[in-house]
């Protein structure tokens, strides 16, 4: 059975490129993730080269959708191009795995006693980009503070209701997704910058800090004791640097490969790859299916006691 090829082509930096070989579900998988460090150029002509050639691709650096709830999605103007570029292979996101996967694994945490979450303050850097990771924790009964005015706008200003961001991003999602992405989030060389303490009373008022991992490195104070982080991609140096600020606890909802978990965009697209369907055609319980019998569960590391 002839070997199958994911890519991740990222707008981002090319210091969190990552590869490896790995089986699944008897089928053999090269799974690589390549950073064009902003260039946006390179990254569609880097696709229009790929296409074809390899079995799905993940967009990484950007979405193509940011999410309210109740399931409208909003296409990101800029992110258009890239879907474009992609004329044979299938692209996806990593929506698809955020709606499902990651509502398992505050499920996961929660079933397995990982983390009582009731009660817990919880920091969700961005909503609108893991809207099924802030649902499924505001539904275990944490208290929420939303930052996608913060994060997203430059905003200092939290969200700490659910009806509050519901009616926040229905009004501004349709404006905030036109605007350069660049705006909206970190890309190229501003992911390799250091962390800057510009809002970190929300950080240490909160008992974990949810979400993208860009968003919380790029503004998380030098002191996290006793914080719980729940993510998706870290690379090995990222949790060195979370052991030496105090980080009590990681979960990644994406499971490790040589010392990498990788974005859901990349674990996405390997899920349509072994489904063997147009990405568009794909449910949420072809998801669940899959996973299931991937095995996958969250990567949980204890690096200190409570």
């Amino acid at each position: 059975m002839a070997q199958k090829e994911v890519v991740s082509v990222s707008i981002g930096s090319s210091t969190r490129d990552h590869e490896v070989d790995v089986e699944l579900l008897g089928q053999s998988f090269k799974i690589r993730r390549v950073g064009t460090d902003g260039d946006v150029k390179k990254a569609k002509q880097m696709i229009k080269d790929l296409d074809g050639n390899i079995d799905a691709f993940g967009l990484g650096g950007i979405d193509l959708y940011l999410f309210a709830p109740g399931g409208k999605r909003y296409k990101i103007r800029e992110a258009k191009k890239f879907k474009k570029a992609a004329k044979i292979s299938d692209m996806v996101d990593g929506s698809g795995l955020k709606n499902t996967l990651e509502r398992k694994t505050i499920e996961f945490l929660r079933d397995e006693k990982e983390i009582d979450f009731v009660d817990k303050k919880v920091l969700m850097v961005s909503a609108v980009d893991r809207f099924g990771m802030a649902d499924a924790l505001n539904g275990a009964g944490c208290q929420m503070v939303f930052g996608d005015l913060i994060f997203g706008l430059g905003i200092p200003v939290a969200i700490r209701s659910m009806k509050k961001f519901s009616m926040i991003a229905r009004i501004l999602l349709p404006i905030a997704t036109k605007l350069p992405f660049k705006i909206l989030y970190p890309t190229g060389s501003e992911q390799d910058k250091k962390s800057v303490d510009k809002y970190g009373k929300y950080f240490r008022e909160a008992d974990i800090i949810a979400g993208d991992y860009l968003f919380i490195k790029k503004y998380m104070p030098a002191d996290m004791t006793g914080k719980v982080i729940i993510t998706n991609t870290v690379t090995a140096s990222d949790v060195e640097d979370m052991k030496s600020r105090g980080v009590m606890l990681l979960v990644t909802t994406t499971p490790e490969f040589d010392g990498r978990s990788f974005g859901t965009n990349v674990m996405e697209a390997t899920c349509v790859a072994l489904l063997d369907k147009d990405a568009d055609s794909i449910t949420p319980d072809d998801y669940l299916r899959v996973l299931k019998e991937l095995g996958f569960e969250p990567r949980v590391e204890r690096f200190a006691e409570a």
